[in-house]
């Protein structure tokens, strides 16, 4: 292994923690923000059309998921989950015209998911392989 390839691999192993450790911690948060079901959480819940309830479940939902990402072992499944939790978020603020940044930070939070994953995960890196074009 030349100098390069082994200060490029610290390098990736550093931006995947930091890209993976971002959403876990965020979306941990949220999940736990939702099973006390505040007042704020309560209103955009019913401004969503969602009923009183569903904020515990999704909160636990949220949680169980983003556990299971964290997980090595089970972080492909964790992170498939999380894409469709993020995909039925972005899906209902499109059906209500939410404004822009309520869509494009469930994508930010999906883009450092699996980009973490892609440079922690030798597997994922395999399947989807970056190619040069001009080689």
């Amino acid at each position: 292994m030349t100098k390069l390839t082994a200060t490029s691999s610290k390098t990736s192993l550093w931006a995947s923690r930091i890209m993976r450790g971002l959403p876990i911690l965020f979306l941990l948060f949220d999940g736990s923000y939702k099973l006390f079901n505040p007042a704020p959480v309560a209103e955009s819940f019913a401004a969503l059309g969602y009923p009183e309830g569903i904020a515990l479940s999704l909160g636990l939902l949220l949680i169980v998921c983003t556990i299971v990402y964290a997980i090595p072992r089970t972080a492909v499944l964790g992170a498939v989950l999380l894409t469709g939790y993020l995909g039925g978020a972005i899906a209902s603020h499109v059906r209500i015209g939410d404004p822009l940044f309520s869509l494009i930070f469930p994508i930010i939070i999906g883009g450092l998911l699996w980009g973490g994953l892609y440079l922690s995960d030798e597997r994922l890196r395999a399947i989807f392989p970056v190619r040069n074009i001009n080689a």
